[in-house]
């Protein structure tokens, strides 16, 4: 026997929402033997949006009885049969959460119409419950109410019965089957090429978007809790009803999934990922040589594919620490950019530069007191890769930290020398360094030196 249910409710996910009408159609395969349908007290004022989409307005439940007083008739009509709706997720967090706050505990295997109709009915644009009957024939009457909702999923699950040929809907029932506790529009093939490896995972809407990226010591079993746990919070209800489609790339490590989340995480900005979203800019000290022949440093924004000397979190770290330089080493203020060029320089006075903006120095002579101040900067920071096991048999994964930031990562070939760093560049990605990054590979690879290889 199956019970066929809609409802419609105050919002979007169940531990802050509540239900404001049910029904019920009892079903036995060939026809309906019984229907209960009821509006619901929410104890809560309806949205005004929800009020008119549905027509339910806060009047009308006033006088309804709250769900404790419907409770055990509900749990008596769905406890015995297999669940089913459209969007399945959805309505049984709803029930299954009231129900436990009134002592009931809901065990119930469940069906998804969307689910099956996309693979009984595959073809149509849309599984929307009203497209999907529009294109299947079928009249809804008191479309967004409950009666009228679970009268028309009544004749898709008609539909869908008689269609299934390969016998999807028993399969789908089995214990070991995953179809239950998917979304809705994911197609089990996705979750099916899901690995059981380190890396990083990606859930897009309708268009392709990439709405939420996680990282995971395992993706497939990671995967698998965003959808098979009981939570009815905000964010699992987001991710049944707006994920359409999830998408992976493995990693050879942990740690590298967690550096490519966060790339990921800044590179698509995704609606249902919170943390990492905090707009961040570090801070980059550059050397270029000008048409006169003099070195010079400038600090400006670190950006993808530019190396910079050194970075900093914040601006006023970065002047603090170039003026250091200058003092240390009598650089002209005004050839780094500390002084606008247009005023008259007064490193004379303060940090001792000998003329060289006003080209009484020159430039080879200026220029090695900056390679000085290039090889303090040197000395005070290491270079060294953390190098674990590679997706491949014959390689090994390479996080490489260059002059005391982080360059990239990648998988070098078992015959490449952990020892000459210029040619395990040729290996890695190049990464933008962001704070999170830096503050991950640096605790990791004090927690783990036997992995860290240090170069010259």
């Amino acid at each position: 026997m199956y019970a066929i249910v809609d409802i419609e409710t105050t919002g979007g996910y169940a531990s802050a929402n509540g239900i404001t009408e049910i029904c019920i159609h009892v079903f036995d395969g060939e026809k309906t033997t019984g229907v209960f349908t009821s509006l619901v007290n929410p104890r809560q004022k309806i949205p005004r949006y929800i009020q008119a989409m549905t027509g339910i307005t806060d009047e009308m439940v006033s006088s309804a009885p709250y769900f404790e007083e419907i409770a055990e008739k509900v749990y008596e009509l769905l406890q015995p049969n297999i669940f089913i709706a459209h969007n399945v997720n959805f309505d049984h967090s709803f029930i299954r959460t009231q129900l436990a706050a009134c002592g009931f505990n809901l065990n119930v295997k469940k069906l998804c119409t969307v689910r099956m109709s996309r693979k009984i009915l595959p073809g149509f644009p849309s599984y929307g419950l009203g497209n999907l009957c529009q294109s299947l024939g079928i009249t809804i009457n008191d479309r967004h109410r409950a009666g009228g909702d679970t009268a028309a999923t009544v004749e898709v699950f008609k539909m869908l019965l008689a269609g299934d040929r390969e016998n999807f809907i028993s399969k789908s029932l089995a214990r070991n089957s995953k179809e239950q506790m998917l979304p809705p529009n994911v197609p089990k093939e996705h979750f099916d090429k899901l690995p059981y490896t380190p890396g990083v995972y990606y859930f897009h809407n309708a268009k392709g978007k990439v709405i939420y990226v996680g990282k995971a010591k395992n993706i497939r079993y990671r995967v698998n809790s965003h959808f098979s746990s009981n939570s009815d919070s905000r964010q699992r209800q987001n991710f049944l009803k707006h994920t359409h489609a999830i998408s992976f790339t493995s990693c050879g490590t942990e740690l590298m999934a967690h550096i490519l989340e966060s790339t990921e995480i800044k590179k698509f900005w995704p609606a249902f990922n919170s943390s990492q979203k905090r707009p961040e800019q570090l801070f980059g000290l550059f050397l270029f040589e000008d048409q006169n022949g003099y070195k010079r440093l400038a600090l400006d924004k670190t950006r993808k594919g530019v190396q910079s000397l050194t970075s900093y979190a914040t601006m006023t770290e970065a002047q603090s620490a170039l003026r250091q330089l200058i003092r240390a080493h009598g650089l002209c203020p005004r050839l780094c950019f500390l002084q606008k060029s247009s005023e008259p320089c007064d490193g004379s006075t303060e940090y001792n530069c000998s003329g060289a903006c006003e080209g009484a120095e020159l430039p080879e002579h200026y220029n090695q007191r900056v390679d000085e101040a290039l090889r303090s900067i040197d000395d005070t920071r290491g270079s060294y890769a953390i190098v674990e096991r590679g997706l491949q048999m014959d390689d090994q994964s390479c996080v490489l930290i260059w002059k005391g930031q982080f360059y990239g990562m990648g998988y070098i070939p078992g015959d490449v020398s952990i020892s000459e760093p210029e040619a395990l560049k040729d290996f890695l990605t190049p990464y933008k360094e962001n704070l999170f990054i830096r503050n991950l590979v640096n605790v990791y690879a004090s927690k783990n030196p036997d992995k860290v290889k240090w170069l010259a």
